[in-house]
């Protein structure tokens, strides 16, 4: 085991330690023959243990980023198995076959992108490959989301290292037995990892101490040792790439640079075949005295270049037979010192960059020596960040073969800060091996002309990619205006604008935690939005503003309004826990085993975190959860809405929102997606006393305690705003952020309260459920109809002013206008708030008979601000 791996401190806050490995070729420089031949042998033994008849029906399915060539090599000793890997990198015009949360990693969220829509749709057995088997619940996420797309008998788990408890080994047991299928595990070595409770905090601090006392690294000399914590940013060589050579690949046509759309047999026997050729053309570039070679891989893309490492080992060592052994090399985390012996003819190790982020140490015992530092280069859909090569730094390397595909031959990997550049500083010789990235034919791209291309500065007049960061250099065509070439058919809407950031999430933009949900939306914290409400409701009413260009001023309760609404929240937490329970019970028996929550900022916000919590609480699940911005008459965040088509199966997304009341946001959303036809236009929401939806926890119009308050029950979030001058065609939606208002939130403490009853409603929820599959709930649009008679009834005419049920009543009365309030006979303490807030403001409660909800308020019809008395409040006719 200890051969196998070394251990190294994570810098991340969900997990503290990372298991390293000494032969994945991931963060260690290892052989290349050495990384294969462990891949390769563990799938000769899942060959074994399938039989013929079943490897011959099996698909491969590596996990990205680390696993990706490891799959690669499974799928090889099996020898007649399809491949595909997972990825974090979004493909327009590509539909996703499924996806999962990685829950420890630093970037959770992963896609299947399968070119072939079948691929996983057989009957055959499903080989999951990953480079450790810490717990299994990354695995079971993903068969759980697979197994209820395609059914299948029987999946085997491949890992170099199975480090499971016995509760994790009985928990997979388990979750095989409720699939009916068979689940195997084969792994070169089973151990186990003892944590001591604390770990987390220990880590953490651990590594703010290790990073706050780590020196500034002196100007070195490329094979010096590294100090302690060294990050190399090009020292010791002034920066820049222009010591690199280009070596050209004859990369074989048609042969995809790896498996993150499918690799096949087929593609296997011909890559073997071009291989020596090009594995010839690196040796060539290296001249006589090679010396010791690292082939470096980026991030996804490990197969091609461990292919080409192990291609190149095998011809430099037989062109020099003399060569040093690999020991020669002292691996990081030995227990001796690194050496520097005299450089060897030939030495080849195989090693690429990473996404994660690692504590460096330069200690014999510890696993990360150094760390190289330097900016993404491949236009990644979550933005820019750092990325990371381990173990490079200072370990006596002669030359860099850095082997990139075209998505990250850009400017950022030759700029003076770049990759290319730390690498120069690291080693004599760096050669730059470019394969060109797999187009699937159901893609689209978007590419500037070569000049386009020069004036933005890429150092070889290469084409930068655009809208599609992952297309090679299109063929020669005449030119045309905007250069977009659809390659099969054009999808009914765009991709993802470039450098959509990932969603805002707690607490720099929320008061929820980071994983309850993550907000779809810009930040305007910093932008003046408040108007008085006076101002707002004239401006909207003459049709001089519309609702969604400003912001009311945030309601501050009163102690006897916050003492109602902790009244309410005690007598309703249970109720309202049964209905989250009602309504997501449902949403995994009808609409997706592993939905995407989408809430409805923000209203539905606070629903969408208790939903999340249910599927935890009772079924394990680590559902993804986001918020988006919908504007009556102006619909839906159209860039959200690609942002989650390029990070989820839409088939997956469920939108939800607090309660309908006429059903307006319900059509709303109906009309939006209709450019969207992927995403599922039917809501969930916790109460439907409109009858305007199928899916809901109850129809009664009951009070749910989210709805007394604003931002302060919302994560501190406001309304969303949507203002040409501020959201841009390429921009989400935007919101505030009340950072003042942290005193008086009560956004996890409602959670908490009503997620406390869980355990007690369990019962009850699933009666409910069991009830409400066989009923039949179309929607009747009854609150409509309702709606439609009250606003000519009493003299609107214009049913936008008319707001059905406790939750719309209780926002007229904080955020509009009101005129009057009706209540329906007899409604008892569902109605404290409401009577108390009317009562505030001078608003008149009238009771009536025959109403289909609790209440309905009523904003001033043809509002001014002559329509209210010397006072500020209402006026009581018309």
């Amino acid at each position: 085991m200890r051969d196998l791996l070394g251990l190294a401190l994570r810098r991340n806050p969900k997990r503290a330690h990372l298991l390293v490995s000494n032969v994945l070729g991931k963060h260690v420089p290892q052989s290349p023959s050495t990384v294969y031949d462990a891949g390769y042998g563990l799938g000769r033994r899942v060959r074994d243990l399938l039989g013929p008849d079943e490897a011959a029906r099996a698909v491969v399915l590596g996990y990205a980023e680390t696993a990706t060539a490891l799959g690669h090599c499974v799928a090889d000793g099996l020898g007649s198995a399809p491949y595909l890997h997972s990825t974090r990198r979004p493909v327009p015009g590509v539909n996703t076959a499924g996806g999962f949360e990685e829950s420890h990693s630093h970037a959770t969220s992963h896609l299947l992108l399968p070119e072939d829509p079948k691929l996983l749709a057989g009957p055959g057995p499903l080989v999951l490959v990953d480079d450790e088997f810490s717990t299994g619940n990354t695995v079971r996420n993903t068969i759980r989301d697979l197994h209820a797309r395609h059914p299948r008998d029987w999946y085997v788990v491949v890992a170099l290292v199975d480090m499971r408890s016995a509760a994790d080994r009985e928990a997979l047991a388990a979750f095989a037995a409720s699939l009916g299928a068979r689940v195997d595990l084969v792994a070169l070595a089973t151990g186990t990892v003892a944590l001591p409770p604390d770990v987390l905090a220990k880590g953490q601090a651990l590594v703010a101490a290790q990073e706050a006392g780590a020196a500034a690294p002196p100007t070195r000399g490329a094979e010096a040792p590294a100090p302690p914590a060294f990050e190399a940013r090009g020292a010791g060589r002034s920066p820049g790439a222009s010591g690199v050579t280009r070596v050209a690949l004859a990369w074989p046509a048609g042969v995809p640079d790896g498996g993150r759309h499918g690799f096949t047999p087929a593609h296997r026997e011909t890559l073997a075949a071009a291989l020596p050729a090009m594995a010839a053309g690196l040796a060539e570039a290296l001249g006589d005295t090679p010396g010791r070679v690292l082939v470096l891989g980026t991030e996804e893309l490990m197969y091609a270049p461990l292919a080409l490492a192990r291609e190149l080992e095998r011809q430099l060592a037989a062109r020099h037979p003399h060569a040093s052994t690999p020991e020669a090399l002292d691996a990081p985390g030995s227990d001796q010192p690194p050496r520097t012996p005299q450089p060897p003819a030939a030495l080849v190790r195989y090693s690429t960059t990473t996404r994660s982020p690692v504590l460096a140490v330069d200690d014999p015992g510890y696993a990360i020596r150094t760390r190289l530092v330097f900016p993404a280069h491949d236009d990644p859909a979550d933005g820019p960040g750092e990325r990371y090569a381990y173990n490079v730094a200072g370990a006596g390397f002669d030359a860099v073969v850095a082997v990139v595909d075209t998505a990250g031959d850009t400017p950022e990997l030759h700029a003076p800060d770049g990759l290319l550049a730390h690498l120069a500083a690291q080693a004599g010789r760096v050669l730059l091996a470019v394969v060109p990235a797999y187009v699937p034919a159901c893609a689209t791209r978007t590419e500037p002309t070569p000049e386009q291309a020069q004036a933005q500065g890429h150092p070889h007049g290469h084409p930068r990619p655009r809208t599609y960061p992952h297309a090679p250099n299109p063929p020669h065509r005449p030119a045309t205006d905007d250069r977009q070439e659809p390659i099969m058919s054009e999808p009914q809407h765009q991709g993802p604008p470039a450098g959509l950031p990932q969603p805002l999430r707690g607490p720099a933009f929320s008061s929820y935690a980071a994983d309850d949900v993550g907000w779809l939306l810009q930040d305007l914290s910093d932008v003046a939005l408040e108007a008085p409400t006076e101002e707002r409701e004239e401006a909207i009413q003459a049709g001089g503003a519309h609702y969604a260009e400003s912001l009311p001023v945030e309601y501050q309760p009163s102690a006897q309004y916050q003492e109602l609404y902790q009244a309410a929240l005690a007598a309703s937490a249970a109720r309202v826990a049964r209905a989250v329970g009602t309504v997501t019970e449902t949403v995994l028996a009808e609409r997706s085993p592993r939905p995407v929550l989408v809430s409805l900022a923000r209203a539905g916000t606070p629903v969408g975190v208790l939903m999340r919590r249910w599927a935890g609480h009772r079924h394990g699940l680590d559902l993804p959860h986001y918020a988006v911005s919908i504007v009556r008459g102006r619909g839906i965040d159209a860039n959200a809405l690609r942002w989650l088509a390029a990070h989820h199966d839409p088939a997956d997304v469920v939108f939800v929102d607090g309660w309908t009341g006429k059903g307006a946001i319900t059509r709303e959303l109906t009309a939006a997606l209709a450019e969207f036809p992927e995403f599922d236009p039917n809501i969930v929401v916790l109460a439907d006393p409109g009858g305007c939806v199928a899916t809901y926890g109850t129809r009664e119009d009951f009070l749910i305690p989210s709805a007394c308050l604003n931002s302060t029950v919302s994560g501190l979030i406001s309304r969303t705003v949507l203002r040409a001058d501020l959201v841009g065609p390429d921009d989400f939606h935007g919101a505030k952020f009340y950072r003042a208002l942290a005193g008086a939130d009560v956004s996890a403490e409602f959670v908490d309260t009503v997620a406390a009853h869980f355990g007690e409603v369990a019962e009850a929820v699933d009666a409910e459920v069991k009830e409400l599959l066989a009923a039949d709930r179309r929607p009747t649009w009854e609150g409509w109809a309702a709606v439609e008679r009250i606003s000519e009834e009493y003299g609107i005419h214009d049913v936008n002013l008319v707001k059905p049920g406790v939750g719309e009543t209780t926002r007229v009365l904080l955020r509009r206008v009101p005129w009057k309030i009706l209540a329906k006979r007899g409604a008892g303490a569902d109605l404290g708030h409401v009577r108390l807030l009317a009562e505030q403001r001078g608003v008149p409660v009238e009771e009536v008979d025959g109403l289909p909800y609790t209440c309905v308020g009523l904003i001033h019809p043809h509002y001014t601000r002559g329509a209210t008395g010397a006072d500020g409040k209402a006026v009581t006719a018309p």
